[in-house]
């Protein structure tokens, strides 16, 4: 049985090598960073993946989930992605609620509790911030790319999902009205700062450049 903490981190290189920028690799420093760990840290965690075969990693290279490993990590992440959609729907927890909650609960140690849990919602395809839940065989959709930020002017669009799943974000996003499947249009961007004017559910805005870069559309 693996640590919480080899769990966090083979869900941690799930996402940079897969979700983030689809690529099959990802570096310490990148990956301690997402962590909040010092590189030093990372490596110590990297030699003990290596040994139990999740991960292909060579000291100063670049770091691979294993068959296995990417196996584990995409059960990690459908029980917290599951468990994030059931605070949400259930227990009527925010958006920028969840995660926290979820990152405990997505350690639960019960495929029968995960199945379970899975039909009592409905088989869901997505979690509140619009990303992809893994089915009980391990296939994970594909996540969005285009975000806000590269929306033309005079498109009409919608949020499908959110990059950052920060609880300050998610917040700030809520308070511009904005949610899954919120209708979009760009209106203008400054080519000086990148901030742009959009119209949300009627309602003009200005948003920051970061904010847009963290907005995916469809």
């Amino acid at each position: 049985m693996l640590s919480f903490t080899e769990e966090n981190y083979l869900k941690a290189l799930l996402h940079l090598t897969l979700e983030v920028e689809h690529k099959n690799e990802a570096g310490t420093n990148e990956l301690a960073a997402y962590l909040g760990v010092k590189p030093a840290t990372a490596t110590d965690m990297l030699r003990k993946l290596k040994e139990k075969k999740l991960i292909s990693y060579e000291k100063y290279g670049k770091i691979s989930l294993s068959d296995d490993g990417r196996t584990k990590a995409i059960e990690v992440l459908r029980k917290h992605r599951l468990w994030e959609t059931f605070l949400y729907k259930k227990l009527d927890f925010t958006w920028d609620e969840v995660h926290e909650v979820a990152e405990q609960l997505e350690h639960i140690q019960s495929p029968k509790l995960v199945d379970k849990l899975d039909t009592f919602l409905g088989h869901p395809q997505y979690d509140p911030h619009g990303d992809a839940i893994p089915d009980a065989k391990g296939n994970l959709k594909p996540s969005y790319k285009k975000t806000l930020a590269e929306a033309e002017a005079g498109v009409d669009c919608r949020m499908v999902a959110v990059k950052d799943n920060t609880a300050p974000f998610l917040k700030y996003v809520s308070q511009l009205n904005l949610a899954i499947n919120a209708p979009l249009k760009v209106l203008s961007r400054q080519p000086y700062d990148g901030s742009m004017e959009i119209i949300i559910n009627g309602t003009k805005t200005i948003v920051s450049q970061k904010f847009a870069e963290n907005i995916f559309i469809k």
